[in-house]
């Protein structure tokens, strides 16, 4: 198998579920949504994750989500399902769902709400990796889950085949230094903070997993293929022509804004289920100028 640094690069967006105003999955929309951002040069997908509300979708909405990302990417660019719980039992599930359904890597977060030790972080990735033989990153985010993996618990993960990198959404610049000194060149290191996104490449990351490329899919695209190519000044100034619209889209809990600004480009409503609210008229408004700022709308 393949190791993560290798498959995984660039922009890779971190896709909103579109939708319709009753609540229902707007399956139509996600496909046009997932063909623009092909099109626009996201170098990745990543269905059903944080953004995608993978919390409030039932399983069959979870692997149904799954499966047309697969059938519309038809192999252009990699799709890393989002499969994690805080169930082991039905992460194996969902993780296996996405192998048959031919997605090329699972995203699999940190388990929420039971709080496990490092040693339950261990066994359940590796419980994961044992049980499917398919690529998996580590989505390490503390801010969601409460829990932290630390670098030694990923290193002893990183000798797994099968775990081949990470989502890092610690927003902790010191971390991509410190994993790839402790799990080695070959793993993969993937930003999940859109606003550090530079300096996280500058920290020996390989991409970014995006809510920002939900609105700005080229721009994003741009920046990456700027610093792979070893251009620094324009990426760092894409980056900080993006910083506006990072800040609208943070405003309030992701992905409520990232919808609202989906909705803009014809994807799909607004609308997230409960318990996310609607955005707030003023993330609304910093969400548009943000937008015409960049020529989106």
């Amino acid at each position: 198998m393949q190791r993560g640094a290798t498959l995984f690069h660039g922009s890779i967006v971190a896709l909103v579920t579109p939708m319709t105003e009753a609540g229902a999955v707007d399956h139509d929309a996600y496909a046009r949504l997932i063909e623009w951002q092909i099109g626009q040069g996201s170098s990745g997908l990543v269905p059903v994750g944080t953004t995608g509300e993978s919390a409030t979708l039932s399983h069959e909405e979870h692997r149904r989500c799954i499966g047309l990302a697969v059938e519309v990417a038809q192999k252009r660019v990699p799709v890393i399902a989002g499969t994690g719980s805080n169930s082991t039992r039905e992460a194996i599930e969902l993780t296996n769902y996405a192998r048959q359904a031919g997605a090329d890597a699972a995203l699999v977060v940190t388990p929420y709400y039971n709080k496990p030790t490092q040693d339950g972080l261990f066994l359940h990735y590796t419980a994961i990796a044992d049980a499917v033989d398919i690529p998996i990153l580590i989505y390490n985010i503390p801010s969601r889950s409460v829990v932290e993996m630390s670098v030694a618990t990923m290193a002893r993960l990183a000798r797994h085949p099968n775990i081949v990198g990470v989502k890092d959404a610690t927003a902790n610049l010191a971390r991509p230094v410190q994993t790839r000194l402790a799990c080695g060149p070959d793993f993969c290191l993937l930003s999940g903070e859109d606003a550090t996104a530079v300096a996280f490449l500058a920290s020996g990351g390989a991409g970014c997993i995006s809510v920002t490329a939900n609105i700005a899919p080229r721009l994003c695209a741009d920046m990456h293929a700027a610093w792979q190519r070893g251009d620094v000044a324009t990426a760092i100034a894409v980056q900080e022509k993006l910083t506006p619209l990072h800040e609208a889209l943070f405003a309030e809990t992701n992905p409520v804004p990232a919808k609202f600004g989906t909705s803009l480009l014809g994807f799909g409503g607004f609308h997230c289920r409960l318990p996310l609210a609607p955005p707030t008229e003023p993330t609304r408004a910093a969400l548009r100028h943000a937008m015409h700022a960049l020529g989106l709308v």
